[in-house]
């Protein structure tokens, strides 16, 4: 395995201490997820970068960081339903897409057996719910629920317009 897939990998050890960290919040506590959610999310920029630089771009690496990203953001976002900080149908739009679009990509199909990695639409995705998911975790004052509600809903918006042009370009090919 490659060091890529290793700190993919590593970006897992943040779901557990999220959803313990968010199971009963202080203040404290949510800062604290805060930081492991922002470190864990910058193990995403790192992995891919060193696979492009080191020249470790593997099937198996493309296949799991879409799947760990999945994991590190869903978790607090089902905390955040659970602390009724948002909607679980907005998580649920989340959900949907992202089950979706990780079917489509390993169905053989779908996608003449090669696993395609993101465009630029699915890491606006991912910027857009890393922003949102720290904005909705950290303890700000009351003045930014408002702000951090609309990141939320940023975050679904272009977790939906990621997801149709992924999949359009696709469609159009699988029906030639």
């Amino acid at each position: 395995m490659t060091v890529p897939t290793w700190i993919t990998l590593s970006r897992l050890l943040g779901v557990p201490l999220l959803l313990y960290g968010l199971h009963e919040p202080t203040p404290e506590a949510r800062w604290f997820c805060v930081a492991i959610f922002l470190i864990a999310a910058g193990t995403d920029w790192l992995d891919g970068y060193l696979a492009r630089k080191l020249n470790q771009v593997t099937d198996l690496g493309k296949f799991l960081d879409p799947l760990v990203d999945k994991l590190l953001v869903l978790a607090p976002l089902l905390s955040l339903i659970e602390l009724g900080q948002v909607p679980a149908w907005g998580v649920f739009l989340i959900l949907g897409r992202e089950l979706a679009i990780a079917g489509w990509r390993v169905n053989p199909a779908m996608t003449g057996g090669t696993i395609t990695g993101a465009n630029i639409w699915g890491k606006l995705k991912t910027v857009s719910q890393i922003l949102a998911i720290a904005l909705l975790i950290a303890p700000l004052p009351a003045i930014w629920s408002t702000p951090s509600l609309i990141a939320f809903w940023v975050a679904v918006g272009l977790t939906w317009v990621s997801g149709a042009i992924y999949l359009w370009p696709q469609q159009s090919q699988s029906v030639s």
